[in-house]
């Protein structure tokens, strides 16, 4: 029997979001499906077994991009969905963001959350939709968790915010907010834009959560009717009076450690020391007790770090809140890669390498969205060395591709457009050292070695990441946060931006939301270091290179008719790998008919020029060409001009003396230098002379001459001098 579907409607913005649940994945805890339009998403949520010696919660979450949503093959060899595009894991990130701060601290039980694209309509965005789906599946399930969460997209059209844009819109708009959370406070911030002022996003913050409140009343009343009671787990039994034993043993030596101020390499070691004669104290022998002492006194490390910081202003380096570790930077490290930015930022360090490429180097997208392809591309790569440890490379993790998409995010807005810059670009940021807000160091360091290419951003961008400690109502802000901040913080808020505005934010946090009033004191907060970082790298390069670095590919750009790109082409593509061959350059061709020269070699570029505007120009009267005698006739001479196209020279144009036989001056093959005299407007048919071009004749003389019948005698020789310099092949061979 068919099973009867349970809808919830919700009107967002201006469009309908309809939640239904009932009819698939009976099996798993909780699955519902949610839809905009024809953009159909599914997602399920279940919790398995407990997992044994783990002290972490075992969550993960899963986007399967399924193509058939779109009516598309995948175009991979196979034909099937591989490995997650980078689309699928940032949608990843992005939901897994706010659901797990919502899960017992305690919880050890698998937890997984899968989402499915089921119809993607090409008009309205999937990933916020996947957010929607995750909260819903695990709300209605029988997971312990402390939800649900909605989440909204807000653009900005004319002034105006719009929830959840679409992808046309969207186009247009110079703010793409998302942003999830509970009915009471902020969640997960993600955000790109257009140099938009700070008061501008926490107004749009605050619209869209507004909009998010609608989506978690539907989703509560939709667990009231259909929700399954929630599962209880074996929660870790806590030994109040050892932990609170350890802490009284351990807190004298830890501020004794954090007063030192001490490097990370020599503070880790520190602590692991003291760590070890904790566990020599309280745990002795029994090997049931080593978890829970080193859980106790990573506790206590954690109590007192947060409590110096909120009670005395006191950070583990010194520091005061709002002060930035000390900069220093380089550029022109790498003497053949394209440019170069080093940024150092207290004991991290970053080196971002520029590539430019032309427009065949642009990355081919396989995705759902509208987008094809993009020519600017940045990727973050954190090695082990970076923070000291050594292990395998197992190829790039989900974090090293959510921190290159947010650089990438961050720079886009001052990258300049195709039309003045026809390049591809691609960074590649190096991590060399990490403590800390590495993230934004890759902003830093690639904003340098933009400028160091040559290439004319509109600004320079610099990123800080901001940090809180939060404990009841009492807070503080803190200003580039490291390591140990953002490990025992409450709070990682990334922000990016130029003297004009934010570029890129990225917020994550432990707690259960922060409100906007917070936000707004770590966005002007953040304003301020943003200024003063700039100013840092502004001393070593203030603007782009007056002119792009020695090994950097020269670009010059042709614009044809669309006509006449298969005459660049030929068939088969054997012009245009001919025109490549013989010049050492590289040619694409774009369907509007924009053609990009890219060359090392000026005379190249040059001479390639020369022969696609050859093979596109269209004839002109007056206009001068020399072109190869193609037929030979008794009254003249056929001769193509440019490809494909043909012109008569009359016998009486073929010399500045009568001519008896046309073979007398030319042969089939030859290449002689003609004149256009006439075009005839319903034929098309092209008249040629080359005695204009031997006696130096304007057009006008020229046209005279040849209605005149060349004067019935082949005319007047003319001087010498006309003839000397205007006789090309054939001329030398008399």
């Amino acid at each position: 029997m068919k099973p009867e579907a349970k809808k919830y409607q919700v009107m967002v913005g201006d469009k309908e979001m309809t939640f239904e649940t009932g009819r698939l994945a009976g099996q798993a805890g909780g699955a519902v499906t949610v839809s905009v339009g024809d953009a159909l998403l599914f997602g399920v949520a279940t919790m398995g077994e407990a997992r044994d010696g783990v002290d972490f919660l075992p969550l993960t979450v899963d986007y399967e991009q399924r193509m058939y949503a779109g009516g598309v093959i995948p175009g991979s060899f196979f034909r099937r969905e591989g490995r997650p595009s980078e689309n699928a894991i940032l949608v990843n990130r992005l939901t897994d963001r706010p659901l797990r701060p919502l899960f017992p601290k305690d919880l050890r039980n698998a937890v997984q959350v899968i989402m499915y694209s089921l119809s993607a309509d090409g008009e309205n965005p999937l990933d916020i939709l996947a957010i929607n789906a995750a909260s819903a599946a695990v709300t209605i399930s029988d997971l312990p968790w402390d939800g649900p969460i909605g989440a909204v997209r807000v653009g900005m059209l004319e002034g105006k915010f719009v929830i959840n844009p679409t992808f046309a819109e969207m186009e247009i708009s110079p703010l793409d907010l998302r942003l999830a959370g509970t009915k009471d406070a902020i969640l997960m911030v993600e955000c790109g834009a257009d140099e938009v002022a700070e008061n501008t996003i926490v107004e749009a913050i605050s619209v869209g959560h507004d909009a998010i409140r609608l989506i978690t009343d539907t989703i509560e009343k939709m667990a009231a009717e259909v929700g399954k009671a929630k599962r209880g787990y074996d929660a870790d039994p806590v030994d109040e009076a050892m932990k609170q034993a350890i802490y009284d043993r351990s807190q004298t030596r830890l501020n004794e450690i954090l007063e030192q101020q001490l490097p990370k390499t020599e503070s880790k070691a520190a602590m692991s020391t003291l760590k070890e004669e904790i566990l020599a104290e309280f745990a002795g022998e029994d090997e049931s007790l080593v978890t829970d002492v080193k859980n106790y006194f990573d506790a206590a490390h954690k109590k007192v770090v947060r409590a110096r910081i909120l009670e005395q202003e006191k950070r583990p380096d010194g520091r005061g809140l709002k002060d930035v570790r000390p900069i220093w930077c380089d550029i022109n490290t790498s003497p053949r890669a394209h440019g170069t930015g080093l940024f150092t930022r207290g004991e991290t360090q970053v080196m971002t390498m520029a590539t430019l490429g032309t427009p065949r180097d642009a990355q081919r997208l396989d995705t759902l969205d509208p987008e094809e392809s993009k020519r600017y591309m940045h990727h973050y790569n954190f090695p082990p060395f970076c923070t000291g440890e050594a292990r395998f490379l197992r190829g790039t993790s989900r974090r090293e591709v959510g921190h290159g998409a947010l650089a990438e995010r961050a720079l886009l807005p001052v990258i300049p457009d195709e039309t003045e810059f026809p390049y591809s670009l691609r960074l590649v940021s190096e991590v060399l050292s990490s403590n800390g807000s590495s993230s934004m160091a890759s902003v830093c360091g690639s904003t340098l070695a933009l400028l160091d290419t040559g290439v004319p951003i509109k600004a320079p961008v610099a990123g800080v990441a901001m940090g809180l400690i939060k404990e009841g109502d009492r807070y503080v802000v803190l200003t580039d946060i490291q390591g140990m901040e953002d490990h025992l913080g409450d709070m990682d808020f990334k922000v990016a931006g130029t003297d004009n505005g934010i570029t890129a934010l990225q917020m994550d946090i432990k707690i259960k939301g922060i409100s906007p009033e917070i936000m707004a004191e770590a966005l002007l907060q953040a304003k301020e270091a943003r200024d003063h970082i700039k100013n840092e790298m502004m001393s070593v390069i203030s603007e782009p290179r007056a002119e792009l670095k020695p090994h950097v590919p020269r670009i010059e750009t042709i614009q044809i008719p669309e006509a006449k790109i298969g005459a660049v082409i030929g068939p088969g593509g054997k012009v245009i790998r001919g025109i490549q061959e013989e010049t050492g350059v590289q040619i694409d061709i774009q369907e509007d008919g924009t053609v990009f020269i890219a060359s090392a070699d000026g005379e190249g570029a040059r001479k390639a020029r020369e022969i696609i505007i050859g093979l596109t120009e269209t004839p002109e009267v007056g206009r001068i060409y020399t072109g190869k005698v193609t037929g030979v006739k008794d009254f003249g001479a056929f001769v193509e001009i440019t490809p494909g196209t043909d012109g008569l020279v009359h016998i009486s144009q073929l010399d500045t003396q009568r001519v008896n036989s046309v073979e007398d001056v030319v042969t089939n093959g030859d290449e002689i230098t003609v004149m256009v005299t006439e075009i005839n407007p319903r034929s098309g048919k092209i008249r040629l002379s080359r005695r204009a071009v031997l006696e130096g004749w304007t057009v006008e003389e020229a046209i005279a001459n040849d209605k005149a019948g060349g004067s019935k005698g082949g005319g007047n020789r003319g001087s010498s001098s006309n003839r000397s310099g205007n006789r090309r092949t054939r001329d030398n061979r008399r």
